[in-house]
């Protein structure tokens, strides 16, 4: 699937069971309707060392330009993006991608769903440019994060922004993941004496969040976990063999600033795993996504207002 044109609609069912929270920690807004136009770059890279020797595989896929639609207490979400194939630097070659994230913030469960493929990279680290047409990367993740203190702390506040967080909170996070790499090439890359590599690993993870509130209208937050997977070379394989322990870490970010009918924000989400890890090489997969975006919010939804 080309890069230029990537659609992604999304009808997320909320995750977990919606329970009272704490009014003075966290607040709602009373529009029923939010639309928020957005700048994001997805991306996925690889980094590999094996026999003291390290190098990093880079896509050239251009930012996306999208809008997003919500509509408060509803299934409703829908976003759709565009790749703006102009902001591509033609030098560092094409890269084919579907690359295709939804990062679903419940009040108890956050939920990360990774669907990535990519075909062509380059590497310019080494005194000269070097391009890879044919060095493709398949990854597949799913990971959930438990919000312990979810009464309190927002993470839809943070990068949603459809909440308020009212004053300053963190919470403890739990949760577990499941993932699936698969890299080919013909030529370019080379692990292990092979050019194909696999790799199924799922686990569980812990870490914690933290919402600063600045005044009035200024949120920041910082989060982060740590996870340990088992896995194998092939999901057929796991439990033949004596299972191999993967790290992972999941870190996120996000700043905003918000008022009654709009409001302004920042998000990086990461995803950092390890498919291959030994004393003499190993295989760093680092993903995610970065958006800035715009949301302004509205007391009607024009399309269903009662005609008088």
């Amino acid at each position: 699937m080309r890069q230029t044109l990537i659609l992604m609609i999304c009808v997320l069912l909320p995750v977990g069971c919606y329970s009272q929270v704490d009014s003075s920690y966290i607040g709602s807004y009373e529009q029923k309707l939010s639309i928020s136009p957005y700048l994001a770059r997805d991306m996925l890279m690889l980094n590999v060392e094996s026999g003291g020797i390290e190098k990093s595989y880079i896509p050239n896929n251009p930012p996306n330009i999208g809008l997003g639609i919500t509509i408060k207490n509803t299934i409703i979400g829908f976003s759709y993006g565009y790749g703006a194939d102009f902001m591509r630097d033609k030098k560092y070659g094409k890269t084919k991608s579907l690359d295709f994230q939804i990062h679903n913030y419940g009040q108890k469960i956050a939920l990360d769903l990774f669907i990535q493929q990519y075909k062509g990279f380059y590497d310019d680290e080494h005194g000269g440019l070097d391009l890879y047409p044919d060095l493709d990367i398949h990854q597949y993740g799913l990971s959930g994060q438990y919000v312990l203190n979810n009464k309190r702390f927002s993470y839809k506040a943070a990068f949603d922004q459809n909440e308020k967080q009212l004053k300053s909170a963190g919470s403890i996070l739990a949760g577990a993941g499941v993932y699936l790499t698969k890299i080919t090439s013909d030529s370019s890359f080379v692990y292990n004496g092979k050019n194909t590599f696999d790799n199924f690993q799922f686990g569980i993870s812990a870490g914690y969040a933290y919402t600063w509130v600045l005044g009035r209208h200024w949120t920041i937050n910082a989060s982060g976990t740590v996870g340990i997977n088992f896995g194998s070379e092939k999901v057929s394989s796991f439990g033949k063999q004596k299972p191999e322990v993967y790290p992972t870490v999941f870190p996120r970010l996000s700043a905003g600033y918000d008022r009654d009918s709009w409001a302004l924000g920042f998000s990086y989400v990461g995803n950092v795993t390890f498919p291959s890890l030994s004393d003499d090489s190993s295989i760093t997969i680092l993903s995610g996504a970065v958006q800035f975006s715009y949301t302004k919010r509205f007391d009607n939804i024009p399309f269903l207002k009662k005609k008088r």
